[in-house]
């Protein structure tokens, strides 16, 4: 071979090698030009091309596009690190390969709350989730009614994936649930004679009363006090539920007459469920209660958010003018 032949095979080959190391260099780069993590969202409105524009892969997606055909959009939330190539990135959202969450669950007062806040970290319309949550037939398929499905939810935080079902979500809830209520707490739940739902209902009367934990054991002994004698409970968080106004401070007359199954001062026993979504804190103030003689408590004339016990009512009632006389030279209404 001639030295002209030599130089073209040699000029050839390092045409070639610069060539591949272009392409190597623009399918495996960063492919967003950022130093920084980045979270992208893929929803059922996606297309191959508003992935491509997500992505930041423009033409060198076409061209992947054509040699590997993207047809079936993967919804999910995908982390792009700085050093994820194009290559590995298209392989990613091509098979789905998405990132989990950590979704909490958190103590909210209302279902519709709870939609919001789910709606805000899974892909799942806070419209849909509402409209679940007050479907008869959809919580008797969960296992609940619509007054007892807050019982179903255990405020912790979990790993999910974004783009997860509505029905894949009270399954993964269901199997929480069931994982809560473990050896121990079984046992603990049939001592006092009570379902899980009713404990769920009572706690959620103790965690509104205070959120004060260490109290909550006390409170829990001192409705359950109630129960077993057969006394009303006469909560004031659940005449504000009735009422539908947490925000109130001075619980009168016309409140205390509001017809509602909620108003445990016109009805003996438990509401028909929960008045918020209890903390596992409440819960366990439920089952691990304090044992005493206490059947009244009133909130301290200091303001401190705890209360003052009594075992009689006329302890009680020099316990309550205390807090009315503080409440007037207040003025709060």
């Amino acid at each position: 071979m001639n030295n002209k032949k030599k130089y073209i095979i040699i000029g050839i080959s390092i045409a070639l090698c610069a060539g591949i190391s272009i392409i190597a260099s623009l399918f495996f780069s960063n492919p967003i030009n950022s130093q920084e993590e980045t979270i992208l969202y893929i929803d059922k409105d996606d297309t191959p091309d508003s992935v491509w524009d997500k992505a930041h892969l423009g033409w060198r997606g076409e061209i992947l596009n054509t040699v590997i055909p993207y047809k079936n959009v993967r919804t999910g939330r995908y982390v792009i690190t700085p050093h994820t190539g194009v290559l590995p990135l298209y392989r990613k959202l091509r098979n789905g390969q998405q990132d989990p969450i950590q979704l909490t669950i958190p103590t909210c007062r209302t279902m519709e709350k709870l939609a919001g806040a789910l709606s805000q970290k899974l892909m799942l319309d806070s419209l849909e989730l509402i409209n679940a949550f007050t479907d008869e037939e959809f919580c008797k398929q969960a296992g609940y009614s619509t007054a007892t499905l807050p019982a179903l939810f255990i405020p912790n935080t979990y790993e999910v994936y974004w783009d997860i079902t509505l029905e894949g979500f009270i399954t993964r809830m269901q199997k929480e649930n069931k994982a809560f209520w473990n050896t121990e707490r079984e046992q603990k739940a049939k001592a006092l004679s009570l379902t899980h739902e009713e404990i769920f209902t009572l706690a959620s009367i103790v965690d509104e009363e205070t959120a004060n934990d260490a109290e909550k054991p006390i409170i829990a002994g001192l409705y359950l006090n109630r129960l077993h004698q057969g006394m009303p409970l006469q909560a004031d968080p659940t005449v504000k539920f009735a009422v539908g106004d947490f925000s109130l401070r001075r619980i009168t007359g016309e409140h205390l007459h509001k017809e509602s199954p909620y108003n445990t001062y016109l009805n003996i026993g438990l509401p028909p469920g929960p008045i918020r979504i209890a903390s596992i804190k409440g819960i366990d103030a439920v089952l691990y209660h304090q044992v005493h003689n206490y059947l009244y408590m009133c909130a301290k004339a200091d303001f401190s958010g705890t209360h003052a016990y009594a075992a009689t009512f006329n302890e009680h009632k020099k316990n309550a003018r205390n807090y009315i006389r503080a409440l007037n030279e207040r003025n709060i209404h």
